[in-house]
């Protein structure tokens, strides 16, 4: 008897999210298909009615993060979907600079996890992290953009970028405190750029 649709789909899923955990632990050349399937209780033969290749999964599992809601995957993180304004804009920053998303190595954010990893990729994967730093700037351009606001993108760019870089050093270095202080000083200037005091 055939699967339903919707088993295939639910099984797609399952193989995106197992990789992307692993991805984001190891990065690509480190994860092996046959430890992606196991990850998700499936046989590697399952890998093909799927993906053609793992390149591809990579870059849909890179796309899924997307709609990863931080108070989910975040310990202790509390993300109001509703809000509107700089109040959204905040809570963005305030989220993605947290310790909570941090130390959540396997439901980091893929521009954290796999710069690197994505900048030797092929064009689809590339595209998928292209995409995923425009949703970012565009849901910090709604939280700043007023009409009498021409600088909302380029400040959008500027607290991408120091939501990102500060992240990407934060988890690089090997001194907690030292951390620490870059994920704070990027926090801090980021809010700064949105007008919203950091305290």
């Amino acid at each position: 008897m055939p699967l339903s649709a919707e088993h295939k789909q639910k099984t797609r899923q399952r193989i995106v999210e197992c990789a992307r955990e692993l991805f984001n632990r190891r990065g690509f050349d480190d994860v092996s298909i046959d430890e992606i399937m196991q990850h998700a209780g499936l046989t590697r033969g399952g890998f093909y009615n799927h993906f053609k290749a793992k390149e591809d999964l990579y870059a849909e599992a890179i796309s899924t993060f997307i709609r990863i809601d931080p108070a989910e995957h975040w310990k202790g993180i509390r993300f109001d979907h509703t809000a509107r304004g700089e109040a959204f804009a905040r809570q963005i920053i305030e989220a993605y600079l947290s310790v909570a998303h941090l130390e959540a190595v396997e439901n980091q954010c893929p521009m954290i996890a796999l710069p690197s990893d994505t900048a030797r990729a092929g064009p689809r994967v590339r595209q998928a992290y292209r995409c995923l730093v425009e949703n970012m700037v565009s849901m910090l351009e709604r939280g700043l953009d007023t009409e009498a606001d021409s600088s909302a993108r380029q400040r959008s760019l500027a607290i991408t970028a120091l939501c990102v870089g500060g992240m990407v050093l934060a988890r690089t270095v090997d001194n907690p405190a030292f951390a620490d202080e870059v994920r704070l000083a990027a926090r801090d200037l980021a809010l700064e750029l949105i007008g919203s005091s950091s305290d």
